[in-house]
């Protein structure tokens, strides 16, 4: 679509590389060709804008084969428009002078004329064609009848209009009859797959079967080396027990040798120790003889000694006592009753046990009382 500006009641008026722009002005033609940019007055001016780029349309249409079959064909037209003056002369490509868009729908003309041509083509082959041989060649055959139909179509270049190329995409039938035609393919690769299943479980039985026999050889052949090992273990053993037993009889002799040499070497060393114990015995009861009898010499000096010297001290003691017993004697003498009896009181009240309280009665106190008020006698 063209850029046009407006600037104090003028348009002007910018067009693309890929657009044919033409300007009438009172039926003459002022400007023709793409890309151009021009100043015009939108009362006066007649404007026309035809695309010259190639384009792409895509069409899908059903058709119908010869064996009552529906299918569905995919394809896309390419095409240009060669001649932009005849396409605008044929085609109403003319432009608003405001806004510079299409006042109608050239290309969905174009459209609909290229799709009904191709459509009618594709029909015709179709038509005398059956399904399965149209799922194998029709993509083809359909192209090329397609391309030859629109090139030979003479309202084409009447138009201005070029195919440039005629693809063909897919060509399907319905989605029963497809899953139908899949299912002898899907069978027959489910069958190889089976096959090839069987296959490699047979191949796998096989090789389970040659191990399984490995096993068994394998398993024999040690249970054979192991009846091997038990004979070589027992010859073993017996070999080891012979040793040993030789070994124990040469061990036990040598043993026994040194037992004789050890319990002669005992009985020596045991009458040496007896006769040196009997000798230091002899030697110990003769000192210990001679040492009692000077114990007993010494006691017996001193306990005379001590005997003397005992009867020294308690006839010495005698003596004390005898004259301290007769000065006592003689003091006592010379003292009156009264005093000794004060004394005698005094040596009883020392010699008497602890005493916390002492009750007088009367009749008691009332003697002493008299007794000391009593003269005393003068001789």
């Amino acid at each position: 679509m063209a850029d046009i500006t407006r600037r104090l009641g003028w348009r002007h008026l910018r067009g693309a590389p890929t657009a044919h722009i033409r300007h009438h002005r009172g039926g003459k033609l002022l400007h023709d060709g793409p890309g151009l940019s021009f100043w015009f007055r939108a009362l006066t001016a007649a404007l026309s804008e035809v695309p010259v780029d190639d384009r792409e349309l895509a069409m899908t249409f059903h058709a119908r084969t010869s064996d009552f079959q529906d299918v569905t064909v995919q394809s896309t037209v390419t095409y240009r428009i060669s001649d932009p003056a005849l396409a605008a002369a044929r085609l109403d490509f003319s432009v608003d002078p405001d806004t510079g868009a299409w006042r109608g729908t050239p290309l969905e003309q174009l459209g609909t004329l290229l799709t009904e041509t191709a459509q009618q083509h594709a029909l015709d082959v179709l038509a005398r064609t059956s399904l399965s041989a149209a799922l194998v060649d029709g993509v083809t055959a359909v192209r090329e009848r397609v391309a030859a139909g629109l090139a030979a179509e003479p309202r084409l270049p009447a138009t201005g209009i070029e195919v440039v190329a005629v693809r063909v995409v897919a060509l399907r039938p319905e989605p029963e009859v497809e899953r139908a035609l899949r299912t002898p393919a899907r069978e027959q690769i489910q069958q190889e797959a089976d096959r090839a299943t069987y296959e490699r479980r047979a191949v796998a039985v096989e090789r389970e079967r040659t191990i399984a026999e490995n096993e068994l050889a394998s398993q024999i052949e040690l249970a054979r080396r192991e009846e091997q090992l038990v004979e070589q273990r027992g010859t073993n053993a017996r070999r080891e027990a012979e040793e040993h037993a030789a070994a124990d009889a040469v061990r036990a002799g040598a043993e026994a040798a040194r037992s004789v040499k050890l319990a002669e070497a005992e009985a020596a060393r045991s009458v040496k120790l007896a006769e040196a114990e009997a000798e230091r015995s002899v030697k110990l009861v003769e000192a210990e003889a001679t040492r009692s009898l000077k114990l007993a010499e010494a006691e017996a000096a001193r306990s005379v000694q001590l005997a003397r010297a005992e009867a020294e001290g308690v006839r010495e003691v005698g003596a004390a006592r005898a004259q301290a017993q007769e000065a006592w004697l003689r003091v006592h003498a010379d003292v009156d009753v009264a005093t000794l009896h004060a004394l005698t009181g005094t040596r009883l009240a020392e010699n008497l046990p602890h005493i916390d309280s002492v009750t007088i009665s009367p009749d008691v106190l009332t003697g002493l009382l008299a007794r000391l008020g009593a003269p005393r006698d003068p001789a």
